[in-house]
């Protein structure tokens, strides 16, 4: 039966006046925020202390260069490459009978300049065998974890960076070159899991990825960006709530039962609230560097840094490893790209909406692949065992 849209009507529209006053408090609290950061005359070194010392159970920007300075994009190299990979996967269906998972990386390579070209690929790779279908701890086979979920999630990024690796190393000596992933660069998912995931995936995995993109640079101008439209962090925000608590060192254990908090004219702000007011179209912020337990755990020489970017209808965040940040030349055409894509893709950069669109995966598509897998195990004379659950969907009984 579909959803009866008009007894949620009512439900709607009780909220609605909560909703306004909801607004309302969010403008003071944007406000009192800008006016602290505009008005504030801490000293630098010892806001930073100050971030380093506390103990909070939130994520806080770690302090590089500033907090309310801007920096205008530079202009447009006269020739430049992005490339740019997005996936999508089938994951693994323990109600089917054959149990596999697919990622489909979708890859593009836009050159732009006196001879522009641009070359769209998808590569679709099944998953079977049963070393593909867990990760088992070195030496230990009763240790393992099934590959599925949040855990093909990760797998799938990690594969999308792999795959710029291979688009790098074909375009040649002395390009200058932006490869551009969408999401973050931080692998959140790992904290569920056990070490040993975390040092498949992401130390023999991502880093060693970024290691081999680095290495690039020796002959070619490569810059590494990911980017994530209308983000909903609070890192940045975060470092003003530290800063405006009278507390040194800050520790929000202790404040936590209070009723009122200093910090309560952050409350419900995101960072691209604060920067839809700092920055004017095409200006980023300054650089920050995440402080995330994933990042500092296990990023070893590849730290993520970020900066917002302001577009003409919303904040983007940009992150960057610390070996692209650190570069002004790497930073400032990362900027310079990655707006120009944005522009020339309506707020989103086109080079990562055309790998999307070759690593959609439809769900005709997956009921299309279940359906083929199917026939060729009958055509086969293998069994093919369903659940009744899978069985009961796919019925109809009136």
């Amino acid at each position: 039966m579909a959803l009866d849209l008009t007894k949620v009507a009512t439900q709607v529209g009780g909220i609605l006046p909560r909703l306004k006053t909801r607004r309302e408090k969010h403008k003071e609290r944007l406000q009192s925020a800008l006016d602290f950061l505009r008005n504030s005359t801490e000293d630098f070194a010892r806001l930073k202390a100050k971030i380093n010392a506390s103990k909070t159970t939130w994520p806080v920007a770690g302090l590089f260069e500033g907090l309310e300075q801007s920096h205008p994009a530079l202009p447009l190299p006269t020739e430049f490459t992005i490339i740019a990979s997005d996936g999508s996967q089938i994951d693994v269906d323990r109600h089917q009978s054959f149990q596999c998972y697919l990622i489909n990386i979708g890859s593009v390579a836009l050159h732009y300049g006196p001879h522009p070209n641009a070359v769209l690929e998808s590569r679709p790779r099944l998953y079977a065998e049963d070393k593909d279908l867990m990760i088992t701890a070195p030496g230990r086979n009763t240790q393992e974890e099934p590959i599925k979920g949040a855990l093909l999630d990760i797998k799938r990024s990690v594969e999308e960076c792999h795959r710029l690796v291979e688009l790098a190393e074909e375009l040649p000596p002395g390009s200058s070159i932006l490869a551009l992933l969408d999401g973050s660069l931080t692998l959140w998912g790992l904290t569920a899991y056990p070490n040993f995931v975390a040092d498949i995936l992401l130390r023999k995995g991502l880093l060693t990825y970024l290691d081999q993109l680095r290495e690039l640079n020796k002959d070619r101008q490569l810059a590494l960006a990911s980017h994530i439209s209308l983000p909903g962090s609070k890192d940045v925000v975060n470092a003003v709530r530290v800063a405006v608590c009278p507390d040194e060192p800050v520790n929000c254990a202790c404040c936590s039962s209070l009723p009122e908090q200093a910090c309560d004219i952050v409350t419900g702000l995101l960072d691209r609230d604060l920067f839809a007011n700092l920055l004017a179209p095409g200006e980023r912020s300054e650089l920050f560097f995440s402080q995330s337990k994933v990042v500092k755990e296990h990023y070893g020489e590849h730290p993520i840094y970020f900066f917002y970017l302001r577009l003409n209808d919303e904040i983007a965040r940009v992150e960057l490893p610390r070996w692209v940040a650190q570069d002004d030349g790497l930073l400032n055409l990362t900027h310079t790209l990655i707006l120009n894509q944005c522009n020339r893709g309506h707020g989103y950069p086109v080079a990562l909406s055309e790998a999307h669109e070759q690593a959609v995966v439809t769900a005709k598509d997956r009921g299309n692949f279940w359906q083929h897998i199917e026939s060729l195990l009958v055509n086969e004379h293998l069994p093919t065992v369903n659940s009744s659950k899978s069985f009961s969907k796919r019925t109809r009984w009136i």
